[in-house]
């Protein structure tokens, strides 16, 4: 049956989603050490847009090539971040506690500043979503590959939304509805992502995309 054929849409699909449990094994078990999760998000990100593109061929080689050829980068990136995100989570526990206990004044310097961290944050989110996938798309220094990262987020912010949502989705679905859908979790995540950042990366690496029939 067509319906059923290689080259279905639907074979596709399932193609795709296959490889979106395979691909989480790999971040996740590669991800262990904690200090590598930025190598594997970069690995995960390189191989889920050659799918995307149609050019996966080997997808073990293909990820495990990109996290030995990312590796150093990724890992600096990622412990920078590390470090930012856990200063910026404790300064928004401690602020809250504050607010909380504290009247008048002091209660609206507190709020002040806690809004203050809170944009910080989520100047940091926006960070995050599109850092991995740019050091799997181009070549570029630490420094430009943070900058980059946050001017392209916030250009293209619909996008930067989207791929939140796909993040918050699949973290709410987990916890909330069915704790087994963590087997596609950063996997599934990482591929309807791919799918939405590909024509983002493609204008801003300045890969002419080839010609569609």
């Amino acid at each position: 049956m067509k319906f059923f054929a290689y080259d279905s849409k639907f074979s596709q699909i399932l193609m795709k989603i296959c490889y979106c449990c395979y691909l989480n094994l790999l971040w996740f078990v590669c991800s262990i050490p904690i200090f590598t999760i930025g190598a594997a998000t970069t690995a995960l990100y390189y191989v889920c847009l050659k799918i995307i593109r149609g050019e996966e061929g080997n997808v073990t080689a293909a990820f495990f090539r990109a996290f030995k050829e990312n590796f150093k980068q990724s890992t600096v990136l990622w412990l920078i971040l590390l470090a930012v995100g856990l200063f910026l989570g404790a300064d928004i526990y401690v602020l809250y506690h504050l607010r909380l206990t504290s009247t008048g004044t002091v209660a609206v310097l507190w709020t002040l500043v806690l809004a203050l961290v809170i944009a910080a944050a989520v100047v940091y989110v926006v960070v995050l979503e599109f850092l991995f996938p740019l050091v799997a798309s181009v070549e570029n220094t630490n420094r430009n590959m943070l900058k980059n990262a946050f001017l392209v987020g916030t250009h293209y912010l619909f996008a930067t939304i989207l791929v939140f949502a796909v993040h918050f989705a699949m973290f709410f679905a987990v916890v909330a509805i069915f704790t087994p859908l963590i087997l596609f979790g950063e996997g599934m995540c990482a591929m309807v992502s791919a799918w939405i950042l590909n024509r983002v990366l493609i204008a801003v690496s300045g890969t002419p995309e080839e010609d569609e029939e």
